[in-house]
C-alpha cells in the first residue's frame, strides 16, 4: 500500500531565522507518522533578508522540499497561500505560517481527525501570548466578524488547518482576487471541526504586520464577507427620513400656532454637521464596496510566481496560478 502525500504550505516573508527550524519541527512530526509522505512548500513573498538563499539550501538536502519565489511583494500572505495551494500536490493540504507561533505539532492531531472522516480541520486559538492589547484585539474582531458575516465563521480560527484534497480542489476554482482565506474555508463548507490551541509568541524575527495593518486586515474580512454596513446605511437613512418627516410636521405646526417662536440657528448648525458626516461616512462604506468590485473586475492574476526551487529540477520562467495548477498535476 503506498502512502498518502500531505503537503504543508508555509508563507514566509523575512524569515531567514525560522525555515530551518520549521523544516526540523515538520520532519520531527512526519518521523511519528509512518503512513504518510510530505512535501515542504515554502512560498516567498519577495523577502528582502536571505530567506529564498536558506530555501534553496533545504531543497539541496531534501527532495521533499519545494520552494515558490514571487514575482513582487503582493501585500499579504494569502496571495502566497493560493500559490501554494495550487502547486501543492499532496491528499490532504496544511496551511501554516512561517513564523512558527502555531505548532507544527498540531499536525498529528490534524491527521487523526481528518483519519475519522473530517475534510477541514483548523485551529482554535483559544489562548493567544504576547501583547496584552493585541490579544485583546483579536478576540474583538473575532467576535465582531462572526456577528456580521453572512455565514457562520468560526471564532479565533486563523489560516492554521488541514484541508482534504476534495475541498482543495474546490477552492483552486474560485476566481476571487482579494482573498480572506479563512472566510472561504468557512464559506465552502464541508465536514469541518476545529482544535483549540495556544498561540506561541514569535521566538525568532520581527513581525511583518504592524498595527495598521491588521486593521486594513479586519476590514478586507469584513467587506468581503458582509453586507450589514450597506444595511446600516439603509437603516440609518430610514431612521433620519422619519425623523425630518417629524421635523416637518413639528415645524409646521409651530409656523401656523406658535408663529413668535424663535427658530435656533445652533440647531441648524449641528443638524447640518451631523449629516454630512453621515454622508462622508456612508459614501467610505459604499466605496470599499466599489473599490473590492473594481478590483475583481480587472481580471489580474492572484499572484505571480518568479521561480520554482526543487531538487534536480528548477523552472526559471514566470507562470500564474492557472500555469501552477497544471504544473502541480503534471509532477
Amino acid at each position: 500500500m503506498s502512502k498518502r502525500l500531505i503537503s504543508i504550505v508555509v508563507p514566509v516573508y523575512n524569515e531567514e531565522l525560522n525555515i530551518r527550524r520549521m523544516y526540523d519541527r515538520v520532519t520531527d512530526v512526519f518521523k511519528n507518522l509512518k503512513n504518510y509522505n510530505y512535501e515542504l512548500v515554502y512560498v516567498d513573498n519577495c523577502s528582502t533578508d536571505r530567506t529564498i538563499e536558506e530555501i534553496k539550501l533545504l531543497t539541496e538536502i531534501d527532495i521533499n522540499v519545494c520552494g515558490l519565489s514571487m514575482a513582487r511583494n503582493f501585500g499579504s500572505s494569502q496571495p502566497s497561500t493560493i500559490a501554494g495551494i495550487h502547486y501543492a500536490k499532496g491528499d490532504a493540504v496544511v496551511l501554516i505560517d512561517g513564523d512558527i507561533q502555531d505548532p507544527p505539532e498540531m499536525i498529528l492531531d490534524f491527521v487523526a481527525k481528518w483519519e475519522e472522516g473530517y475534510d477541514v480541520i483548523y485551529g482554535i486559538r483559544t489562548k493567544r501570548k504576547g501583547s496584552i492589547l493585541r490579544r485583546i484585539g483579536y478576540k474583538a474582531f473575532y467576535r465582531i466578524f462572526k456577528k456580521m458575516s453572512y455565514i457562520d465563521m468560526p471564532l479565533d480560527a486563523g489560516d492554521f488547518g488541514l484541508m482534504d484534497r476534495v475541498v482543495v480542489e474546490e477552492i483552486k476554482k474560485l476566481k476571487e482576487v482579494e482573498i480572506f482565506f479563512r472566510g472561504i474555508r468557512a464559506w465552502i463548507g464541508f465536514r469541518q471541526t476545529g482544535i483549540e490551541y495556544t498561540r506561541d509568541d514569535r521566538e525568532l524575527g520581527q513581525t511583518s504586520i504592524p498595527f495598521f495593518a491588521n486593521l486594513k486586515w479586519a476590514k478586507m474580512g469584513i467587506f468581503n464577507f458582509s453586507y450589514k454596513p450597506l444595511e446600516w446605511i439603509s437603516n440609518f437613512a430610514f431612521i433620519v427620513t422619519l425623523i425630518s418627516l417629524i421635523g416637518i410636521v413639528y415645524y409646521v405646526f409651530l409656523h401656523f400656532f406658535k408663529p413668535d417662536t424663535p427658530y435656533g440657528f445652533s440647531t441648524i448648525i449641528v443638524l447640518v454637521l451631523f449629516l454630512g458626516a453621515a454622508q462622508l461616512l456612508s459614501l467610505s462604506i459604499i466605496g470599499e464596496y466599489v473599490a473590492r468590485i473594481f478590483n475583481e473586475t480587472k481580471g489580474r492574476p492572484r499572484y505571480i510566481v518568479r521561480e520554482v526551487i526543487r531538487q534536480n529540477d528548477q523552472h526559471p520562467y514566470v507562470y500564474t496560478n492557472e500555469v501552477a495548477a497544471g504544473l502541480g498535476e503534471q509532477n
